[in-house]
């Protein structure tokens, strides 16, 4: 019986962080559904943004979208305010005043939370393409035209761009991306071609308008819309040319934190949008949902399964004794990696890959029991890096 789960296990993870990939892979050479870009495309766009007590960044996010290389007559950008108490909304009128072109603050009273806040927006909005930003997200001054190119293909109905890590000086983190992010990105690449992406940014991200649909207050804008427009019969795809620039988070707890939230999220998401991981509906997707999400978030099961079988088995036969050995050389390089973070060091891909990939194991096993209780998140703090 341990064997069987030793193996399984395994094989489980194999396919999960390596199967998967490599076939996708293969399914996008096959595929090789191309997006059909125009550089030319520009269509009127609305930049919407929910703060809460975002004084301190919003100021410089709103003169980041002002600074965008796009036509001033076919932009604006619509601020929701969730009860801010901080002088969010003062800045916000103070940076429209001299705006090239209209910047229009919204309140939400009593405090609901980004996705009403967005629900909110939307009717108000008078682009073809609605686009989401964070309040602290910082787009390239190219990144509008980038998102919009991939809008000239009639089957396109939402599109991410790539975030990348600064510095507190504006300067890539190394290039910017993560050993993860790099894998992820790549990821995205390969579905793109295959047809859509499963997972997005979200504070990069751009869709029809008429394609947007309504959520409940607890559903995860970030996740549910872009099934939502799948739903519909339009493609999700990545431009990594649009690039999104945000603070590095240097905080281990603030990013466990942020890690366990989305993954709970994200866990409803996968709950209200089951539909789409029948195969009869759409097979290739449904294989996407399952493997890239589903799986993904319940990885930390066969993770717990194999050190328990690797460590039972070890005095067994000499395979499960170097099984068990790795499982905990690797543990070891997890924990020398947060507490390096903890110190505030820089860590190499040695002590960062088997960290981060712990941390989001951790995170997703820790959201499943919030799952289990039946919590939900609705309302958020500012993201501080």
């Amino acid at each position: 019986m341990m064997q069987f789960l030793f193996w399984l296990s395994l094989a489980l993870l194999f396919y999960i962080y390596f199967g998967y990939p490599l076939l996708a892979k293969v399914i996008a050479k096959i595929a090789d559904r191309k997006v059909q870009k125009s550089g030319s495309y520009e269509p009127t766009v609305s930049i919407l943004i929910a703060a809460y007590n975002e004084a301190n960044d919003i100021g410089a996010t709103l003169r980041n979208k002002l600074a965008l290389d796009y036509p001033t007559d076919k932009i604006e950008v619509l601020v929701i305010s969730d009860e801010s108490e901080d002088g969010t909304d003062d800045i916000v009128h103070e940076v429209a005043e001299d705006a090239a072109f209209p910047v229009r603050l919204f309140r939400q009273v009593p405090r609901q939370g980004k996705t009403s806040g967005l629900n909110t927006l939307v009717p108000e909005a008078n682009g073809e393409i609605i686009l989401f930003s964070d309040a602290n997200s910082h787009w390239d001054t190219q990144a509008l035209k980038h998102l919009c190119s991939n809008f000239a293909d009639p089957a396109v109905g939402y599109v991410t761009g790539k975030m990348v890590y600064v510095n507190k000086d504006g300067s890539l983190v190394g290039d910017g991306c993560s050993a993860y992010m790099k894998y992820e990105n790549w990821l995205r690449e390969q579905e793109t071609q295959i047809g859509s992406v499963v997972g997005v940014d979200g504070g990069i991200d751009a869709m029809r308008r008429e394609l947007y649909k309504p959520l409940g207050a607890d559903q995860l804008p970030d996740f549910v819309q872009p099934l939502k427009v799948v739903e519909q019969g339009y493609r999700v795809v990545y431009e990594p040319e649009a690039l999104l620039k945000e603070d590095a988070l240097n905080d281990s707890d603030s990013e466990f934190s942020m890690r366990v939230r989305v993954s709970l999220r994200a866990l409803w998401a996968l709950k209200d949008m089951k539909q789409l991981m029948n195969p009869l509906r759409d097979p290739v997707f449904a294989w996407q949902m399952i493997s890239h999400k589903l799986l993904r978030y319940g990885a930390f099961v066969p993770l717990i399964l194999l050190a328990i079988s690797a460590l039972w088995l070890a005095p067994v036969k000499a395979i499960y004794s170097l099984a068990a050995l790795g499982y905990i050389v690797f543990m070891g390089l997890a924990w020398a990696g947060h507490k390096q973070e903890r110190e505030g060091k820089s860590l190499s891909a040695l002590l960062s890959i088997p960290y981060y990939f712990v941390l989001l194991n951790v995170a997703s096993y820790k959201a499943f029991t919030a799952f289990v209780r039946g919590e939900k998140k609705v309302i958020w703090n500012p993201r501080k890096g």
